[in-house]
């Protein structure tokens, strides 16, 4: 029995030909979405391919996904907001919306550990997230 915990979230995927709903699932250091029909995974959103190894580019993936932050062991509620963008590289966004402001991000590489980590840099003394995303296996 495995104790990876699976994590679901709600999101878009957007390129040339719409726009659709989609479901993002963490579990592990592995994330998968299912874009229309088709299952992509791997071991970062800027990894996402197909069982044949297509990879999964020119799109854009935008999720937004609770993570809570914690501040003299209070925890607060905290959104953050994810854009991914697929193409010739790939670029990823993060805006932690927290306290009335946005702490923020952008790595180029879809390094989404990396991204977490410059926002938690910005982060007032004292605070830090309150649970840990993509966690190793």
């Amino acid at each position: 029995m495995s104790s990876e915990s699976t994590e679901v979230w709600t999101g878009w995927y957007r390129d040339r030909s719409g726009a659709e709903a989609i479901v993002i699932t963490a579990y592990g250091r592995r994330v998968a979405v299912r874009i229309r029909g088709a299952e992509y995974a791997g071991e970062s959103f800027a990894a996402l391919a197909a069982a044949d190894g297509q990879a999964l580019t020119g799109c854009v993936l935008e999720w937004d996904l609770p993570l809570p932050v914690v501040v003299d062991g209070a925890s607060q509620q905290a959104t953050l907001s994810c854009l991914l963008t697929l193409g010739e590289r790939s670029d990823l966004s993060l805006a932690l919306h927290y306290g009335g402001a946005a702490f923020e991000a952008c790595v180029a590489g879809g390094d989404f550990e990396g991204a977490l980590d410059r926002v938690r840099r910005q982060l007032p003394p004292g605070a830090d997230f309150g649970r840990r995303l993509l966690q190793p296996a």
